[in-house]
């Protein structure tokens, strides 16, 4: 089974990029299994029609330790398996925590045992890279593999390049590597030439390039993945694209982040602050 985590700034789109490239991977016929790290609980939402699951804390607060793997988990698009996180009252305590429950609950469940014959296991990890919560799924071997979710935007890239220098830190006792940068298009000037360059100088490569389209906004308001809602569009092949990339992709890397004042440079030499 691959361990998958996918980070980035938040309102990036990590969990739509999730949800529908883990439609692409379901449709090729692999078993699944999202693991939502966000106390928002939204990393599922599309995988389930927009049905409101019940998050691991809030379960457990409700029913105590005494919970089944049903309880927590729910099957959604394509035989997928669904878990949110959860997280504490707004205010009132660390996202972190919430994810090392959760993840601590699954394995006592069974939920990574061999006899369910996953094939993924996808963490949609919060924004925050100083919340312990973001450490949570690449440290003790949770998460293998890195892809972090991207844009042409100046903190968009600022937070990834963040992320790599997390990665670095957990890479050497956890073993975990990125394996690429997954552009979600914002439109930006030049941004598909920026990121590559961006990935190139980080020591990785930009997995996908996902195009800008009112279609995922479209599917989202029906609470479905691109794919399900309507699979002829060409935005379903593009997530359809995306999925079998991550499932071939071979290259896998500890990140070389750069100084910041490298991060301006690159904005500049491609014409954003012209």
């Amino acid at each position: 089974m691959r361990k998958i985590a996918i980070y980035g700034k938040g309102g990036i789109g990590k969990s739509t990029t999730t949800q529908n490239t883990v439609a692409g991977l379901a449709e090729m016929g692999k078993k699944v299994m999202v693991v939502g790290c966000d106390p928002k609980a939204d990393s599922t939402r599309l995988l389930l029609g927009g049905l409101a699951q019940k998050t691991v804390l809030d379960t457990l607060r409700e029913e105590g330790e005494d919970v089944e793997l049903e309880d927590i988990m729910k099957n959604g698009y394509g035989g997928t398996r669904c878990t949110e996180s959860g997280g504490p009252e707004p205010g009132v305590g660390c996202a972190g925590r919430g994810i090392i429950t959760s993840i601590n609950m699954l394995e006592q469940l069974g939920a990574y045992d061999e006899s369910n014959h996953l094939d993924y296991a996808f963490y949609d990890v919060l924004g925050d890279v100083v919340c312990g919560g973001f450490a949570m799924p690449i440290r003790d071997g949770k998460a293998q593999e890195i892809y972090i979710v991207v844009s042409g935007e100046m903190m968009a890239m600022y937070a990834a390049n963040n992320i790599c220098k997390g990665i670095v830190k957990f890479a050497e006792a956890g073993g975990v590597r990125l394996g690429g940068l997954i552009c979600n298009s914002r439109k930006v000037d030049n941004e598909f030439e920026m990121i590559e360059q961006l990935a190139k100088r980080l020591g990785t490569q930009m997995i996908h390039f996902v195009p800008r389209d009112n279609m995922v906004q479209k599917a989202e308001i029906n609470r479905k993945t691109v794919i399900d809602y309507d699979p002829t569009h060409p935005q379903a092949d593009e997530y359809r694209a995306l999925a079998k990339k991550i499932d071939e992709n071979k290259l896998f890397v500890i990140p070389t982040p750069l100084e910041i004042d490298e991060l301006e440079k690159l904005l500049i030499d491609f014409g954003i602050a012209n």
